[in-house]
C-alpha cells in the first residue's frame, strides 16, 4: 500500500476504534491498542513512531517515552507504565517500556540470571494475555539495525539528541555489547515483529501497516463458560465461631497488639510494601477491623481505598486496571475495603460480569497477586465471617442509630435474599485463589472484638515469618516461585485461620 493510501486506511481505522468504543451493550468489551516499541539505537524507532503520528490524528495517539532501567525489586514490572495502558478506543505507544528494563537488568545485573530472565518473560506474556483477554490488543515491534549501519549513523548523530541515545545504558561503539544484546532480545522476541531499520521509508510503511492490521484484527473469540464445579462451602462460613472477648480483656490486648503491629509494619517497610486486603458480608466488621489497624498509625504511612462499583472511565479500562493504579508505594501501605474480588462475588452474584469474564477472572486475580508477591510486596488477605442471623442484627441496630444510618441502604437489604449465592461465591473465592503467595484468612465476626483481636494478631504473626525470611535471605539472589497449593482443601491447615486468626 502507498503512503497516501496507508495514511488514509490508518485514519479510518482510528476513527472506527474510537466509534466502537462510544457504543453501549456490547457483548464484549470494547478493543484498544498497546503497541510496545523496543530495538537497537539509531534503528529509527521515533522515527517511525513520528511518521505515525502523521498519518493518523495525532491527539488520539498517546506516546510515553522513558530511558531503560534496572527492573525494580518492589513493585511489579508492570507498575510504572500502567497509566499509559489505553482505555477503550485509545492507542498508546510505549517506548523504554518492560521489556527495555529486563534488557537493562540483563545486561548489567550479574544477580539476575537466565533463569530469572526467562521466568520474568513468562510472567510478562501472562500479563499481556490477561490484557488481551480484556480487549488490549498488544503487538510489540523490535527494530533492527546492522553494526556497521549502526556505526554509520553514529559518526552523524546531532549531538542534541545524544540524551536519547543511552537506551539500555550501552556504549553504542562496542561491538561486544552489541553482540549482548542481540543475543539477549531473541530470548523474548520470537512474538515480535522485527522491523528492519536500514531503510527508512521501507521502515515507516512496514511499522504502519503493522498498526494497520492491528487495529484491524478482531478481540480474541470470548472464552465460553464452563460446566461449573461448585466448591464445598466451608464449614466456617456456614457457621462461624460465637467465642466472646471480655471488654477488660479486648482493651489490654488491642492496645499491646495494635503497638506491636505498628513497629513490625514499619520495620517491614524499610524493606517493601503491605497490601492488606479486607471482604466479607456486609456489616461483617470490616470498617472496625480497619479503623484498629491503622489507629496508632501516622495517616501519611497508609492508604486506604474503599471499593465501589467501577465508573464509567474505569470501566473502559481492563478491570484490574484500578486496582493497579492503587498500589501502594515502595515503602508503603494500602488497605482495600473490598477489592478486585468484586468480579468473583457481586459481580458474579448480580449477573454485573458474564460466566466467561468472572470465571476467567480467578487466573487473572492469582497472576496478579503473584506479581505483586514477586515484588516483595506482602499481601494479606482477610475474610470477616458473619452468620445470617448476626448480620440482621446489626442491621436492625444501624437503621435506628443515626451514625450509622448511612451505613445501610435498601440494596444492603435487598443483598440478604441472596445469601446462599453469596456463600457459594466466596467458596469458589477461596479454593480458587488461596494460594502460597496470598492465602486467605477466614475470621469469624459475630463478636467484633475477638474478630479484631484475630486480624491484629494474624498481622503480627504474617510480618514476623516475612522479616524472619528477609533476614534469612539477605544478600541472596532474589528466587521467584510459582508455586501454589491446588486448593482450599489442600492447604487450610497451615495457612487458613479460624477466630483465634
Amino acid at each position: 500500500m502507498q503512503p497516501e493510501f496507508l495514511n488514509l486506511a490508518l485514519l479510518k481505522a482510528q476513527l472506527e476504534l474510537r466509534a466502537n468504543s462510544q457504543t453501549t451493550n456490547q457483548p464484549q468489551p470494547g478493543k484498544s491498542l498497546l503497541i510496545l516499541v523496543g530495538g537497537i539505537e539509531l534503528a529509527g524507532k521515533g522515527e517511525a513512531v513520528m511518521q505515525l503520528r502523521e498519518w493518523m490524528d495525532p491527539r488520539y495517539l498517546k506516546v510515553k517515552a522513558s530511558l531503560s532501567k534496572p527492573l525494580a525489586s518492589n513493585q511489579p514490572f508492570w507498575q510504572n507504565d500502567v497509566d499509559a495502558i489505553p482505555a477503550c478506543g485509545q492507542i498508546a505507544v510505549l517506548f523504554g517500556n518492560w521489556y527495555g528494563d529486563l534488557l537493562y537488568s540483563g545486561l548489567h545485573e550479574s544477580r539476575f540470571n537466565t533463569r530469572q530472565f526467562q521466568q520474568t518473560v513468562r510472567q510478562m506474556r501472562e500479563f499481556e494475555q490477561d490484557l488481551a483477554a480484556n480487549g488490549v490488543i498488544v503487538i510489540k515491534c523490535w527494530f533492527d539495525i546492522s553494526w556497521n549501519c549502526l556505526q554509520q549513523r553514529l559518526n552523524t548523530l546531532d549531538s542534541s539528541t545524544q540524551q536519547w541515545q543511552q537506551l539500555h545504558g550501552l556504549n553504542w561503539r562496542d561491538q561486544q555489547q552489541y553482540r549482548k544484546i542481540q543475543r539477549l532480545r531473541k530470548q523474548f522476541t520470537d512474538d515480535w515483529f522485527i522491523i528492519n531499520g536500514e531503510n527508512s521509508q521501507q521502515r515507516d510503511l512496514e511499522f504502519g501497516h503493522l498498526v494497520l492490521d492491528a487495529l484491524n484484527t478482531a478481540l480474541p473469540v470470548p472464552q465460553t463458560a464452563n460446566h461449573w464445579q461448585q466448591a464445598s462451602i466451608p464449614a466456617m462460613l456456614l457457621k462461624p465461631a460465637q467465642q466472646k472477648l471480655e471488654k477488660q480483656q479486648y482493651n489490654v490486648e488491642l492496645a499491646q497488639l495494635q503497638q506491636q503491629a505498628a513497629q513490625l509494619l514499619r520495620q517491614y517497610m524499610l524493606h517493601s510494601s503491605v497490601l492488606i486486603v479486607f471482604e466479607g458480608m456486609d456489616a461483617a466488621g470490616k470498617g472496625g477491623a480497619i479503623k484498629r489497624v491503622v489507629a496508632p498509625l501516622d495517616p501519611r504511612e497508609y492508604e486506604i481505598h474503599s471499593i465501589a462499583a467501577p465508573d464509567s472511565f474505569e470501566k473502559r479500562h481492563p478491570y484490574l486496571w484500578r486496582f493497579w493504579t492503587r498500589l501502594p508505594r515502595p515503602g508503603g501501605m494500602t488497605i482495600f475495603d473490598r477489592s478486585w474480588y468484586g468480579r468473583v462475588l457481586v459481580e458474579r452474584v448480580e449477573n454485573f460480569a458474564s460466566d466467561a469474564e468472572w470465571q476467567r477472572a480467578y487466573d487473572e486475580i492469582n497472576h496478579f497477586e503473584q506479581q505483586l508477591s514477586d515484588s516483595g510486596i506482602l499481601v494479606i488477605k482477610f475474610w470477616l465471617g458473619i452468620s445470617e442471623k448476626e448480620q440482621l442484627k446489626r442491621f436492625q441496630a444501624r437503621e435506628v442509630n443515626p451514625h450509622k444510618q448511612y451505613k445501610i441502604t435498601a440494596e444492603d437489604w435487598r443483598n440478604r435474599k441472596k445469601w446462599p449465592q453469596y456463600l457459594e461465591a466466596a467458596a469458589d473465592m477461596f479454593s480458587r485463589t488461596h494460594t502460597g503467595q496470598a492465602p486467605w484468612h477466614i475470621i469469624a465476626s459475630n463478636d467484633k472484638k475477638t474478630a479484631r483481636i484475630a486480624v491484629l494478631r494474624h498481622l503480627v504473626s504474617q510480618l514476623e515469618a516475612r522479616l524472619k525470611t528477609i533476614a534469612k535471605s539477605t544478600r541472596r539472589p532474589k528466587v521467584i516461585s510459582h508455586h501454589q497449593p491446588d486448593s482450599m482443601t489442600q492447604a487450610k491447615t497451615t495457612t487458613v485461620h479460624g477466630p483465634e486468626g
